[in-house]
């Protein structure tokens, strides 16, 4: 049976999260400790690249972590973004992020109307095939936008504005967790990094995502519960029917 679940994302700021209607439901108790965080470059370790922001037309966003550090950066290099700069953004969401820095009515922001599709996004930013694009993106990456990019043979420059690190669990914490939930190839690393016997122990692990249970499968461990799944789309849904068939 399952009673004590570690969620390795931050905990939930709306009382309306699912986890927490899955708790009084089942009577399962979620911890939420990311296994990863993210951290910006400093402007030494930027500065390295040899990129010069103002040299481009339009920034490209692919994550709400992207626009803060690229802003961040701006602000510690005094650079001073002018008004004709457009942005894009993966998604609508990710786009309306963007009005944390900057005003919309002063710039021009574009984004697919089928949002988190890298495809869709490069497809958008075709049709502005004279905009010189600049990327900020996350030291751990897959290739699959560059792949796009060049394919559609767009002037653009990537860059690393930001990387992935380990955030360690606490010392003073007991890890006695009957189910681990990963979301990412990076957190699978680090809980191996943290806890190297990790295999030795009865924990059943759940994961989001093709990519996290190839990660888990490479580190020799055995996965209990994969999403999403046609009856589950959700890492949550998941949780709950694995509940209901062995909670009982």
């Amino acid at each position: 049976m399952v009673k004590k679940i570690l969620i390795s994302q931050p905990q939930p700021s709306s009382e309306k999260s699912p986890y927490f209607e899955i708790a009084r439901n089942y009577g399962v108790d979620f911890v939420f400790h990311p296994f990863i965080k993210v951290e910006g470059l400093s402007v030494q370790e930027f500065r390295k690249q040899k990129v010069r922001i103002l040299d481009h037309t339009a920034i490209v966003f692919n994550s709400r972590h992207a626009i803060d550090h690229f802003f961040t950066l701006c602000k510690e290099m005094r650079v001073a973004i002018p008004e004709t700069m457009k942005y894009f953004g993966i998604s609508e969401a990710v786009s309306l992020y963007i009005q944390k820095y900057v005003q919309y009515r002063k710039r021009k922001v574009f984004f697919p109307a089928t949002g988190g599709k890298l495809p869709d996004l490069v497809a958008l930013m075709a049709k502005h095939k004279t905009e010189n694009y600049l990327i900020p993106q996350s030291d751990v990456h897959s290739d699959e936008f560059h792949q796009l990019l060049e394919a559609k043979k767009l002037k653009h420059t990537e860059c690393i504005m930001f990387r992935t690190v380990s955030n360690e669990f606490p010392a003073d914490c007991e890890f006695d967790f009957d189910m681990v939930v990963l979301f990412t190839p990076a957190g699978v690393d680090s809980l191996m990094k943290t806890f190297p016997n990790f295999k030795e122990t009865n924990t059943k692990l759940a994961c989001f995502g093709k990519a996290t249970a190839k990660a888990i499968d490479d580190a020799g461990l055995e996965l209990e519960l994969e999403a999403p799944s046609v009856a589950a789309p959700s890492m949550t849904k998941s949780i709950e029917l694995y509940l209901q068939a062995h909670n009982k």
